[in-house]
């Protein structure tokens, strides 16, 4: 029976069964068109972006030999360390580039400059968080745990230190990543036990020795007399990157408008319905070739969580297609400047440290042109359009 269902999260934007698989479908059709036509320019891109990564990389641990020029030398290795985490290491590891054939850009063997092991990184993230995006008790990413970062969080007086646990996550982002996966706050309430980490336990302790020998020992014994500052520099550029990635990461994930869902109204989800979540669970911010590369085009987090395998340089040029197709289905397609969105992040925080019951934020969705009002749609002749709300 083709009518709205309430319960559900395409029924609270008035759309039937049919128009959310009309939605699917038109979706998959943009998901095909780009990716029958990936080819050499694609892998031409990330080859480009890896070799630029390791010249910033060289040139950086080269000039550490230089003390009058450290800022320089911290400043290469911090951008070597964002694009191989970002627009290289994330991206690879969700299977952007396996179709070449390549298995230096090969999702099952790549590892990135990072303590968090790349098969932990690739369960709580590729699998978990893409999945069951922004389903409270399902998506750890909510809070990772330690944050309230959502109204249907139970309040406790543990949240009045929300900023300070923000700002610690921050600066020690890459560490929070790799203990994701042993799910501290589980222990804690007693629902997961101190042996069933021991096997993830291993893997992260062999990573932070990798990491550590490198970055700490390694390459600052190398430069000799100067092995201090080399020691400084390093933990500077990957203080450097801990903060770049974390403002990144939250500005795709929370800032006012996001939504949760809950698990009973995403029981037996159509892949339509799965597209439409994705696109309600996340958010854009505008920008620049640049700064598009150093996100890790994160920047266009809608369209990740739609097309993760999707080789992220193309999500700019779908972009305004994702765009049209929420006008025409009446949703909200959040995007707004870099700093709006993370100050409406940094507002989150801080209102969530509090108890009572918080309102959620909500930023306009679609309206109808001369009218102020939203959109909803409705089937004309068999198509889904959208009219102004009589409200």
């Amino acid at each position: 029976m083709d009518t709205v269902d309430p319960t559900t999260v395409a029924g609270r934007y008035g759309l039937t069964p049919r128009q959310v698989e009309e939605f699917g479908a038109e979706v998959e059709a943009i998901r095909k068109r780009v990716m029958d036509d990936l080819g050499e320019t694609d892998a031409a891109y990330i080859r480009k972006v890896v070799k630029y990564q390791r010249g910033f990389e060289v040139a950086g641990r080269a000039l550490f030999y230089l003390p009058p020029f450290w800022p320089l030398a911290v400043a290469s290795l911090s951008v070597s360390k964002i694009l191989d985490n970002m627009e290289i290491g994330h991206n690879v590891m969700h299977g952007q580039y396996d179709w070449m054939g390549d298995p230096a850009l090969n999702s099952k063997m790549f590892d990135w400059d990072n303590v968090c092991p790349g098969e932990q990184w690739k369960y709580s993230h590729n699998y978990i968080h893409h999945t069951f995006t922004n389903i409270l008790g399902k998506d750890r990413d909510i809070g990772y745990g330690i944050l309230r970062m959502d109204e249907e969080q139970p309040w406790h007086p543990y949240y009045l230190g929300n900023p300070v646990y923000a700002f610690l996550l921050m600066v020690f982002f890459e560490w929070g990543v790799a203990l994701h996966d042993l799910e501290v706050e589980n222990i804690v309430n007693g629902t997961r036990s101190i042996e069933q980490n021991k096997p993830l336990h291993a893997g992260i302790m062999r990573k932070v020795k990798k990491q550590a020998l490198k970055d700490y020992v390694l390459f600052p014994l190398l430069t000799g007399p100067f092995a201090p500052l080399t020691f400084v520099g390093n933990a500077t550029a990957n203080l450097v990157r801990n903060v770049w990635a974390y403002n990144i990461i939250f500005c795709g994930h929370f800032p006012a408008g996001v939504e949760t869902f809950t698990e009973a109204e995403t029981e037996d989800e159509t892949r339509g319905h799965w597209y439409f979540r994705q696109i309600l669970g996340s958010a854009n911010f505008e920008g620049g070739p640049l700064l598009h590369m150093m996100s890790g085009n994160l920047s266009f987090q809608i369209e990740h969580h739609l097309f993760p395998d999707m080789p992220a340089r193309r999500y700019a040029e779908i972009a305004p297609e994702i765009q049209e197709l929420c006008e025409k289905y009446g949703l909200q397609y959040n995007t707004g400047g870099i700093f709006s969105q993370l100050g409406s992040v940094f507002k989150k925080i801080a209102r969530l440290a509090l108890p009572g019951s918080a309102k959620k934020e909500t930023v306009a969705g679609p309206t109808a042109p001369g009218t102020g009002q939203p959109l909803v749609p409705e089937d004309v002749d068999g198509e889904t359009r959208v009219r102004a709300s009589a409200a």
